[in-house]
């Protein structure tokens, strides 16, 4: 166990080998100073700031790049569709029951598979020609996920 801290003494030897006492200037206990805790805390946010801002954009890019690649491959299953039955599907999970999607994919955006908005075919068979994202929000391009 030890002894809680008291008068603490540094010792600093001489070339007599005598040694001298000085108090210690953190009193002796070991831990760190307020100012030091300070300085390693303003740091820590200066290096945060930097960071975090960077770190949120990247995640918003990643989102981005999932919802073009979503898009380009269920319009591809689409187009598979059309060319092997001569019509377009009349719902996306028709392109699930007839394999041409394992599943439908979730939307990165609204984070959901069921808000893909249909855009029906104007031939008058019917049936869903192109689809877009349900997300309101607005790219990094300044276009509408919607009009993607």
């Amino acid at each position: 166990m030890r002894k809680a801290c008291s008068t603490p003494v540094s010792r600093i030897r001489q070339h007599a080998g005598k040694t001298i006492g000085f108090p210690a200037a953190n009193g002796g206990c070991p831990g760190f100073t307020l100012i030091e805790l300070l300085v390693v805390m303003a740091i820590i946010a200066t290096l945060l700031s930097i960071v975090v801002p960077r770190y949120f954009n990247s995640l918003d890019r990643s989102r981005e790049v999932v919802l073009r690649q979503d898009l380009t491959i269920m319009r591809d299953a689409i187009d598979k569709f059309y060319t092997d039955t001569g019509k377009y599907p009349s719902e996306l999970p028709e392109l699930v029951e007839k394999r041409y999607l394992r599943a439908i994919p979730v939307d990165p955006l609204t984070e959901s598979a069921e808000t893909w908005i249909a855009v029906p075919s104007t031939h008058e068979e019917g049936g869903i020609y192109d689809v877009r994202s349900g997300s309101p929000e607005q790219a990094k391009d300044g276009t509408f996920y919607e009009a993607w």
